[in-house]
């Protein structure tokens, strides 16, 4: 009996110690590999360890390095699937051979189909296509060099399910290449709000023309991060616990509709007054209720409460029931109120700002509003009913943004899915860079060059998204750090022909830094990767090629025909070293400009704003020229 136990024991033991091989997170059911070219297989296992990868076929013998690593390149295939995969006693199902693109940068790629639905409505809701796969690296920031791996849910298929709460740049990219093609596609996305081009350079690209990066990241050990994270948490929670304690409005029931608010005082929503104390913004809660109307038609009805965006945070009550939180200022609010919960006669809406800084505001330009149905809408007032709820001192804390440090974002989000092989990148950047706008371009270049290095293709396609209009628009000239910035995107993608630029001066909002139209920008995306990798003859967004003084007259000439007519926001600069706006027409491929009382004009720049609203330099196709500032030869 005795022996008989130390047999299963040791048969335990044998099981116990199995090597285990383990792909990287991007070898899973659904998955997508790169056509045409070789096909890197890689992960980890025991030491020494051997086993075979099947695929197409055929068998690979492998074997794991003295650190546990192993890789294998498959040859290069054909489009088509689905596939199957078996990586040692893993299978690997579902699997597409076709064109994978990268897409990369801060918030406005992070914009996923949920927040721009309301402008596509028809066909987010209702559009499948299983040739499409997604994937998302998850949002993970370490310290401490290049991770090996990433935390990932897997790749989906693009259906209305799946794709909710994917890159809306990379659905509609891989939407439309799909369909153009009928090659099967796949987007990776890995992209994070907020984040600088610095944090997504490696080490080594920084160390010798930003070493001063280099210096902030040391101060960042593993073992500060995670003390000071615990610390803000705990403050933050205080803080918040705190302010429930303080605020009336918590104690005396301010959401519901039975609360006697007469004599609360009436705001103008736009108004600054009803969000200040002693003339500062209001630190702690602000509270602002509405009564609204309903009839017997729409009583009892479900309703989506539009809100349009909020600084910062809010929580929402419909006649004392929550029907939404968003806890910072750029999400949309659209609030679904369920069925039953409005009712004939007077409804109340209430919210709760709850601000650490800055003062409590609506946005101006947005929607207010109940939707029913798409055209039985009830605008909401402008006057609201407001009252202070509990003022509070700023939450003490030390900003541990981990994402924002450099290089960071390289070796969490990045370095795990190198070697993957790709067709290509999209990069939409820049907003976190605007006030540092000189180090961008240099900074760009050593982005694409790392990626290029990494992935071991020289000729790796980029396209860069130039930023959109944003803020107010000025009506004279202006000095403009975003201006400054889409100059330095530009000249990215002029001097290295293995890049594009997908202009979208065009396509922002003055009040919104996250622009909705995105299935016009990653069209634009489309048409450069066209150009770029599919090697076809497209038109993109015209370019300047050369500005010259002729018969007393500045003429830039372009790439391509435009437009005909008056064009507005040029500007030539004088020898008095201003800028001054001057009129000018399009015609065939130049665009003319009267120097008006400009003497000695040296400079021709076009669209230099931060929101350039009256631009109108456009193709025969209705593609925006891009803005720029070049010298005029004399």
């Amino acid at each position: 009996m005795k022996r008989l136990v130390m047999i299963l024991m040791a048969c335990v033991f044998a099981l116990g110690a199995e090597a285990k091989v383990t792909p990287s997170r991007l070898f899973q059911d659904g998955m997508v590999l790169q056509r045409g070219r070789a096909i890197p297989v890689w992960g980890t296992a025991d030491r020494g360890e051997r086993f075979t990868v099947a695929f197409g076929g055929k068998s690979y013998a492998v074997e794991a390095d003295g650190r546990g690593q192993w890789r294998v390149e498959l040859p290069k295939m054909k489009a088509g699937g689905p596939y199957t995969m078996t990586i040692a006693d893993r299978t690997i199902n579902d699997v597409l051979v076709g064109d994978v693109w990268l897409c990369s940068g801060q918030s406005n790629m992070d914009v996923t189909i949920e927040r721009v639905s309301p402008q596509y409505p028809e066909l987010v809701k209702t559009y499948s296509n299983d040739r499409v796969r997604l994937l998302r690296v998850d949002q993970v920031a370490r310290v401490g060099g290049p991770q090996s791996d990433f935390r990932t849910s897997g790749w989906k298929h693009l259906n209305p399910t799946d794709s909710w709460k994917f890159s809306a740049i990379g659905y509609f990219l891989g939407k439309r290449l799909q369909e153009e093609t009928g090659v099967p596609q796949g987007i990776i996305c890995n992209s994070w709000g907020g984040t600088p081009i610095e944090a997504w350079i490696p080490e080594d690209s920084l160390k010798r023309d930003f070493p001063q990066y280099l210096n902030r990241l040391a101060l960042y050990t593993p073992e500060y991060v995670e003390a000071q994270t615990r610390a803000n948490n705990e403050m933050n929670n205080r803080w918040q616990q705190v302010l429930n304690e303080a605020d009336p409005g918590m104690k005396e029931g301010w959401t519901g509709l039975d609360y006697n608010d007469g004599a609360w005082k009436s705001y103008s929503q736009y108004a600054r007054d009803w969000a200040q104390s002693d003339g500062r913004g209001v630190v702690g809660s602000v509270w602002m209720r509405q009564h609204v109307r309903i009839d017997a038609a729409h009583a009892g009805k479900p309703a989506l409460l539009v809100l349009g965006t909020l600084y910062d945070a809010d929580y929402t009550y419909v006649n004392g029931r929550q029907v939404g939180v968003t806890y910072y200022q750029y999400p949309p609010r659209r609030y679904e109120i369920p069925a039953g919960l409005l009712h004939e006669g007077d409804n109340v809406i209430a919210i709760r700002f709850v601000n650490k800084t800055g003062t409590p505001a609506f946005t101006k330009g947005k929607k207010y509003e109940l939707q029913f149905a798409a055209n039985d809408i009830l605008p909401l007032s402008e006057q609201w009913l407001g009252h202070i709820g509990a003022e509070m001192p700023a939450c003490p804390q030390q900003d541990v943004n981990v994402q924002y440090l450099p290089t960071v974002m390289h070796n969490s989000m990045t370095a795990p899915i190198v070697p993957y092989a790709l067709a290509g990148v999209v990069w939409y950047q820049g907003e976190s860079n605007t006030g540092k706008s000189e180090e961008y371009l240099p900074m760009l270049r050593k982005l694409k060059g790392s990626w290029r290095t990494l992935l071991g293709d020289a000729q790796l396609p980029v396209v860069v998204v130039q930023l959109a209009n944003f803020m107010a628009p000025s009506a004279q000239p202006q000095e403009s750090d975003w201006a400054a910035l889409r100059e330095a995107q530009r000249l990215s993608t002029v001097e290295d022909a293995r890049s594009e630029l997908a202009v979208a001066i065009d396509m922002g909002e003055a009040n919104d830094i996250h622009p909705l139209r995105k299935k016009e920008v990653a069209d634009r995306v489309a048409l450069a990767m066209e150009r770029l990798y599919y090697g076809r003859k497209v038109v993109l967004s015209p370019a300047p090629q050369r500005a010259r003084v002729e018969n007393n007259i500045v003429v830039v000439d372009f790439d391509q025909n435009l437009r005909a007519g008056e064009v507005f926001e040029l500007e030539l600069k004088g020898d008095d070293g201003h800028y001054h706006q001057v009129s000018a027409t399009a015609k065939g491929r130049r665009v003319v400009i009267g120097m008006g009382q400009v003497a000695h004009p040296t400079m021709v720049r076009y669209a230099w704003k931060d929101n350039p609203d009256k631009a109108n330099v456009y193709n025969l196709k209705g593609l925006p020229a891009t803005p720029f500032q070049i010298s005029i030869d004399q």
